[in-house]
């Protein structure tokens, strides 16, 4: 680290530029769960409701049974409006989840805008469950806890998708996903409107596939029928 003096006369240090970052296919990647997901865990911030939009579209008719979650950073009066886009998107019920609510097979399941979104698991029966709990990486609800929630209900069962966004949210619940033997996709920098969360997950080592937004929905797809998606196996 160098110094340079300023303007008063004064040393100061100067911290040395970092090196641009490297393209996403030179990040280390976690595996893939030996099995097939039993759930699918989606977070997602700025850019996030054309993405979802984009994903879930493509992946409805393809994983019909497959429960999906999703916490979106976006103001709570603005939920309701994102669900509405999806089910019509998608013809599949989406709703926002609620507390107490057995969850389906084949539910899209949105966080409330203010609260945080859990799935815990009673006997063999998994349940949604709110929590009023401070906001984690500043947002409420807060991808970290419906992935740490995932990693303790499905274990290797998880599937978590890190969308596009601003911040780090989902980096810390990535990782319980992964040390519980489930697996993570992140959506690479290119078409990513933003690549903060996706790009912490990446750069951490903790995607066992980083992908353009259009290959998504056709990987989970291939997971949830016992396959390895061709492009990363």
């Amino acid at each position: 680290m160098s110094r340079i003096v300023n303007s008063a006369g004064a040393s100061v240090r100067q911290t040395p530029s970092r090196p641009p970052p490297r393209p996403s296919s030179e990040y280390a990647r976690a595996r893939f769960a030996a099995c097939a997901p039993r759930a699918l865990f989606i977070g997602a911030s700025t850019g996030g409701p054309q993405a979802l939009a984009r994903v879930l579209g493509v992946l409805a008719p393809r994983a019909v049974d497959l429960p999906i979650f999703v916490v979106l950073h976006v103001p709570a009066d603005f939920t309701s409006i994102v669900t509405a886009n999806i089910a019509r998107i998608t013809r599949r019920e989406v709703r926002i989840g609620q507390h107490g609510e057995p969850v389906k097979p084949g539910k899209i399941y949105f966080a409330p805008g203010d609260a945080h979104l859990r799935v815990l698991r009673i006997g063999e029966t998994p349940i949604i469950v709110h929590s009023d709990g401070p906001p984690e990486n500043f947002c409420k609800p807060a991808v970290d806890v419906l992935f740490r929630s995932a990693a303790q209900s499905f274990g290797p069962g998880a599937l978590g998708v890190v969308l596009t966004g601003m911040g780090s949210d989902g980096l810390e619940g990535s990782r319980a996903i992964v040390a519980a033997g489930g697996a993570v996709i992140a959506q690479d920098e290119e078409t990513s409107v933003v690549w903060g969360m996706p790009g912490v997950v990446a750069k951490e080592g903790l995607a066992a596939a980083i992908l353009p937004l259009d290959e998504i929905a056709g990987a989970v797809a291939e997971l949830a029928r016992g396959l390895r998606p061709g492009r990363v196996a």
